[in-house]
Order: C-alpha cells, then sequence, then structure tokens
C-alpha cells in the first residue's frame, strides 16, 4: 500500500484504487527483485568452499549415542525392528528356497526335514528351536504391547518400563517352553 500511496498522491480517494486481483495482474504494482545469485570465478568458489570447510570445523558435534543412558524402551524399540527383519526375511528366504528347491534337488518335504532334525542331538534341537521361537513370541509380545499403547493405556514412564521388561521375561519363558516342546 505504500508503493501505492507513494505512485498517487493521497488526494485520491479509496474507491479509486483497485481490486487486489487487479493489483496482482496489473505490472504497474508488481514488486521486482534483483537475482540473489551471480556467476563467480573459481578462484572465488575455491575460497568460499574452504572459508565454508573451516566454519564447519567449528560447529559443534551432535550428542552420540554413546553419552546417554541405555534405556529399555530403546532396546524393546530395536529389538521389534530385528526381530520383524528377521521373521519377514527368514519368511521369505525359505519361501523361495521352498519354491525352488524341486528345480535345484533340494529336499525340503516336511517329512524330510523333520526326520533331519531328529537326528540331531537335543542341545541342538532346543537351540534352533529358541532362536526360531524367541523372535516369534517377543515380536507378537510387543505387538500386543503396542496395540495398548494404541489404545491409551500403559503410557506412563513407570508402566513402560514394566511392560517392557515384561515382555522380554515372557518371550525367554515362552520361547523356552516352545523350544522343549
Amino acid at each position: 500500500m505504500r508503493r501505492l500511496a507513494a505512485q498517487r498522491p493521497a488526494q485520491q480517494t479509496l474507491s479509486r484504487f483497485a481490486a487486489p486481483a487487479a493489483v496482482a495482474t496489473n505490472t504497474h504494482y508488481l514488486q521486482y527483485r534483483q537475482a540473489a545469485t551471480q556467476t563467480i570465478s573459481s578462484e572465488d568458489q575455491s575460497k568460499a568452499n574452504e572459508i565454508l570447510n573451516r566454519q564447519r570445523l567449528n560447529r559443534p558435534v551432535s550428542p552420540h549415542l554413546s553419552i546417554y543412558r541405555p534405556q529399555i524402551t530403546w532396546y524393546g524399540s530395536a529389538l521389534n525392528r530385528i526381530t520383524a527383519s528377521i521373521l519377514s526375511g527368514g519368511f521369505y528366504v525359505f519361501g523361495v528356497a521352498y519354491l525352488v528347491a524341486p528345480l535345484l534337488g533340494w529336499h525340503l518335504e516336511t517329512a524330510v526335514m523333520a526326520a533331519s532334525v531328529a537326528a540331531w542331538p537335543l542341545a541342538l534341537k532346543v537351540l534352533v528351536k529358541m532362536s526360531l521361537a524367541f523372535p516369534f513370541t517377543y515380536h507378537s509380545l510387543n505387538g500386543v504391547r503396542h496395540l495398548a499403547w494404541d489404545m491409551g493405556k500403559t503410557l506412563n514412564n513407570k508402566q513402560v518400563q514394566r511392560t517392557g521388561w515384561a515382555v522380554v521375561g515372557l518371550s525367554v519363558v515362552s520361547s523356552a517352553i516352545l523350544a522343549f516342546v
């Protein structure tokens, strides 16, 4: 409005001003700015890069995870993502292997796999079963925990800590039970 008032003296009345659409489309009222960029020589560019590099050395470094105290929520979140990757990756790898097994001469039928696992020592059976059961039980129980959070339950710090440790404990116990079945 100041530019408009400067271009047209104050003796004009408000009724003579154009509508906003007319002001926006009329080039007489447009503001122009000079270009903010300009071409510089390669010497000046290298000097500017050196200055920027020196300035970056003086910037503070963001805190790293090593300065924070580890918490169950960190471990729980990381373990939930890891178990999800293990489960989905394992299912995909086994599914593809099962599909290409006839072409490659592998025997991944249920009877063959059951017979080969039956020949293993008991400690190896328990270890393999537990390593297969733990990601499934942990991810499932942690999923129930997240569903409780979605309903607005167990959201204060004490309850989050308690449910985090409960999920870890229940996962170990349930995977051990599944390993001995």
